[in-house]
């Protein structure tokens, strides 16, 4: 593995240990170029998927922070090559609020596959296979 494939790898670690420690919004903003683009495919959640940009991303993940009460990654595997990283992880997430007829405190619990594509050390894309257990 090259040095550049191991930062892109160390990179997406510090990414998801933020998402984890709670970091939000502009405190998010270092781990992306500013043109990047997040696409998350068709899930349970958001059964249409849907593509951001930046704004959308920052936004978004202050949203997140008034719906979860806490959130974790465990990272399965993962694999560099070249500018592409892939990131098999677990998640789960606790709920801060009630979503649909989920009480708060419940455990949400997912299985993702992450791809992403990295431009001088940020992330420039990513697309996100969310696979969620049943609630």
């Amino acid at each position: 593995m090259t040095s550049a494939e191991q930062t892109n790898l160390q990179v997406i670690r510090h990414y998801l240990s933020a998402l984890q420690d709670g970091s939000v919004g502009e405190k998010m903003k270092r781990f992306f170029t500013e043109s990047v683009r997040q696409i998350e495919l068709p899930n349970k959640l958001n059964p249409n998927g849907q593509e951001s940009d930046l704004a959308s991303m920052l936004r978004r993940s202050e949203q997140g922070k008034k719906v979860l009460s806490n959130q974790s990654y465990e990272i399965v595997s993962e694999v560099a090559q070249g500018t592409r990283v892939a990131v098999e992880a677990r998640w789960v997430g606790v709920l801060a609020v009630p979503f649909r007829t989920i009480p708060v405190g419940t455990e949400i619990k997912a299985h993702l596959a992450m791809f992403f594509e990295m431009e001088d050390g940020r992330i420039a894309l990513q697309r996100n296979y969310d696979c969620f257990e049943p609630w």
